[in-house]
């Protein structure tokens, strides 16, 4: 072996030992000690793509295990074998006969099942496996969590085409799982590192941008912490503060679901104050002690108040938000919490004192299962695991206080569809709060919903498009079975041009796809399918194709903006407009412009001259039905 990887090895395993033996027994660490000693031997003749020695990966995980979730000496024994049993010649009996029972159970849970064949597909089946784990023991669940971090971490290594696969997996299955067991750092850490991989030009350029704006916000924000910092400690409250910036791939998203560039975007950042533990007066006393020192000196943004404190999200998370004024005339975002809600946002469900968030979690997460597993159709399992029991909660209630536990974001039709299948296929119209509503309407926690029915209505073509439950996208599924299925050359959710960033499948039916890198729809196919991946560098122009697109546009109106706009369009960039619709709000003009381009540099043109025109503020583009 290399020397120089010899003492990289020999360097990660003495780190890591050094830290446990501070917190394990000698017994526990001599155990541990044994189990490196065995996976060195058993892989010492296998190597990474990196072609680096593959134990360096076993001991990785491991140190992830220990440091990232604190979990105990069987789970870090089985970490460092995590791969024994599945890439060597090594038994789970012979896992058994050297470390017992328990780390037996663990290493067979995290091993993929080799099967002949697959009965929905591999990666499917592998989900199922790892889902299925939480009946026995969550411990299996963070040890995988734990092996794909060090695997994102270590992608560098991998071809572009495998690495959209296991980022694509990352975003659509680990990142989900590891927020809903309440693993905040590793869920923002494997989102960004898929982002990164997945759509390399985005996140660089998000990046960029935000490392802008931390070096132009760092004196006002700073001023802000001090000022909390003096009126702490004029009120002899012990406490710390601390500027937590969010990372690219949570700004990026807020950019995509609003519509909006990276200076329109706000919660860019929070400051966190933190008190200690053990202190003379329960959390929330001392939390609302504090919001009311900060109050009596800062303005509050009225409706700003989340108290998470006394209704924890349900995998367990707990603080007291707050939005204040700052001294610069900026509302800021500030978390309110003790040392324990700071290491159980780390830890989540790895954290003692949400031991009993967990049993319902999973209890939840099992009849979830169970009702899933009837339906036995892979892809329909995976959408009803994420649509279903990955997003955060919402309650909602009947007129008759039946409360309803949807998904964030879900519609009055997922309501109708949760309160039975046959109301959903009969519903006409909602009423929320008593107002009469379209049964597209997002809900919101604590909204009363009553639904419409009528004997003749059947369910419509779109309704697929405005619900996110399982039982809903179901129902609908094989109600609309038998209709034909239309096939396209570009994805009809993300409609790209040449020019963006793009990755292409191979279906069933020989029919090769083109989406956007950053397609929800793809990430879900390279999770789910990431053998029918094609390898494409780019999506090329060609002069004889037109592609729809949308723009808005958005400024303070004067006289002949509309004329200028149309000249700009029209005139000097010879683009063809087929609608534009146009609202003035307080001398605030928003213009919707749909035209058709060959390319995105095209687009990125026709938006920059359009962002030169007096008066015009913002030009962004928008998503399009294709035509």
């Amino acid at each position: 072996m290399n020397e120089n990887y010899q003492a990289r090895i020999d360097r990660s395993a003495e780190l890591l030992f050094d830290y446990l033996s501070e917190r394990a027994t000698s017994e526990e660490v001599s155990r541990m000690r044994f189990a490196l000693d065995f996976a060195r031997e058993a892989h010492k003749d296998q190597k990474r793509k990196s072609g680096e020695p593959f134990i360096m990966h076993p001991i990785a995980v491991a140190t992830i295990v220990a440091r990232e979730l604190e979990l105990g000496d069987n789970p870090i024994i089985s970490a460092f074998l995590h791969d024994v049993v599945e890439d060597t010649d090594y038994s789970v009996e012979d896992i058994r006969s050297r470390f017992g029972d328990d780390v037996a159970f663990l290493v067979d849970t995290v091993t993929k099942r080799k099967k002949d064949s697959y009965e929905h597909s591999k990666q499917v089946d592998n989900y199922r496996q790892i889902l299925e784990s939480v009946h026995y023991d969550i411990r299996a669940l963070l040890i995988k969590l734990a092996d794909r971090l060090h695997n994102m971490r270590t992608l560098d290594s991998m071809r572009p085409d495998k690495q959209m696969k296991i980022a694509g997996e990352t975003d659509y299955f680990y990142a989900p799982l590891a927020n809903r067991l309440g693993l905040y750092h590793i869920k923002t850490e494997l989102e960004n590192l898929s982002f990164r991989y997945r759509c390399p030009r985005d996140y660089a350029d998000v990046e960029r941008m935000l490392s802008d704006e931390r070096t132009l916000d760092r004196p006002r924000l700073e001023r802000f912490t001090a000022k909390i910092n003096e009126i702490l400690r004029d009120a002899n409250i012990e406490a710390r503060t601390e500027i937590r910036y969010r990372k690219p791939y949570s700004i990026w998203r807020k950019m995509q679901s609003k519509g909006c560039d990276i200076k329109h975007i706000d919660g860019k950042h929070y400051i966190r104050i933190i008190f200690p533990d053990g202190i003379n007066r329960s959390e929330k006393a001392m939390s609302l002690l504090i919001y009311s020192a900060l109050t009596d000196y800062f303005k509050e943004k009225p409706g700003s108040v989340a108290n998470y404190i006394d209704a924890p999200k349900e995998n367990g998370y707990q603080s007291f938000h707050v939005k204040l004024l700052s001294e610069q005339g900026v509302w800021e975002e500030v978390h309110i919490s003790s040392e324990r809600m700071v290491r159980n946002s780390r830890l989540g469900c790895a954290a003692e004192r949400t031991e009993e968030n967990v049993k319902a979690w999973l209890e939840k997460f099992k009849t979830l299962l169970q009702e899933m597993a009837a339906d036995n159709h892979g892809m329909e399992f995976m959408d009803g695991v994420t649509l279903s029991f990955y997003n955060d909660d919402i309650m909602v209630f009947t007129p008759k206080g039946r409360g309803v536990i949807l998904p964030k974001g879900a519609t009055a039709l997922d309501f109708a569809f949760e309160i039975h299948s046959e109301v959903g296929s009969k519903a006409v119209y909602a009423r929320i709060n008593g107002k009469l509503e379209s049964l597209r309407t997002v809900l919101h926690r604590g909204d009363c919903v009553e639904i419409g029915t009528a004997e003749d209505a059947k369910p419509e073509a779109e309704w697929m498009e405005h619900v996110s439950t399982y039982r809903a996208k179901r129902y609908l599924r094989g109600y609309f079975a038998n209709m034909p299925r239309l096939e396209y050359d570009r994805c009809d959710k993300c409609h790209p041009l040449p020019g963006d960033e793009v990755v292409c499948f191979k279906a069933m039916d020989g029919s090769v796809v083109l989406h956007k890198r950053n397609c929800q729809h793809a990430i879900r196919l390279a999770s789910q399918h990431g053998d029918s991946i094609l390898a494409i560098k780019n999506f090329p122009e060609n002069e004889a194709f037109l592609y729809p697109v949308r723009i808005r546009i958005k400024g303070i109106d004067r006289y002949h903006l509309m004329s200028d706009l149309i000249d700009c369009i029209t005139d000097k960039l010879h683009l063809t407009m087929s609608s534009l619709s146009t609202e003035n709000i307080d001398r605030i003009a928003i213009c919707t412009i749909d035209f058709s381009v060959h390319s995105l540099h095209e687009l990125q043109q026709a938006m920059d001259s359009i962002a030169h025109i007096d008066g015009i503020d913002e030009v962004m583009r928008l998503d399009v039905a294709k035509s």
